[in-house]
């Protein structure tokens, strides 16, 4: 995916990075290496897997439609911040997990209200994406972020606080944030029809 992400973004300024929050969030950065994109591409920690599951676990809702729950919540930073300590972050990219990797967190806050709880596990998604920044060559001066995460207005403005730089839907470059991992598909099939490389 990290390469179709590339070759939709040739035109925009770089660095960039796109985001893409479903279960799991990952990245992929853009630099700029000669006339050709350089490119780094990991997971950056859970997305909105736990944050799913708490919701339904506590409201019989799917998910925190809009970020309202997390919005209404007060985020315990102690927790998150102990929970940013998991040797897995320490890890340098690239590197990856399953949406169940984390899944320690829900019992850590079985104890806080529906929306202190969603408040907090959606502070780790923004928290661990702003802890991917140590890792990336020079910072971007634009997110844009796809998957089911970029409908969650607190969690996109708990990004654009922490970032430094512009957050905005896939959709404000003209992609389609609702088929791009298909499309990808897509891309790489045809990569794979004319014999050109299909990773990094």
């Amino acid at each position: 995916v990290p390469l179709y992400h590339a070759a939709l973004a040739q035109d925009l300024p770089r660095p960039l990075a796109v985001l893409n929050i479903g279960g799991v969030a990952n990245i992929t950065w853009i630099g700029e290496q000669g006339n050709s994109p350089s490119v780094l591409a990991f997971d950056t920690g859970p997305g909105n897997a736990l944050l799913d599951d708490f919701v339904s676990a506590r409201t019989g809702q799917p998910c925190d439609v809009g970020g309202a729950l997390a919005a209404a919540g007060r985020v315990d930073g102690a927790r998150v911040m102990a929970w940013l300590r998991h040797p897995w972050f320490r890890r340098p990219p690239p590197k990856s997990i399953d949406r169940d990797d984390f899944r320690f967190v829900l019992d850590a806050v079985a104890d806080l209200s529906p929306a202190d709880g969603a408040a907090t596990l959606t502070a780790f998604t923004a928290r661990a994406v702003t802890l991917a920044l140590l890792a990336l060559p020079d910072a971007p001066r634009r997110w844009l972020v796809g998957g089911g995460g970029r409908h969650n207005n607190a969690l996109m403005r708990m990004l654009e606080d922490q970032l430094g730089a512009p957050v905005e839907p896939v959709e404000a470059a003209g992609w389609r944030g609702d088929v791009l991992e298909a499309e990808a598909f897509a891309f790489l099939a045809v990569r794979a029809v004319r014999g050109l490389p299909l990773t990094l």
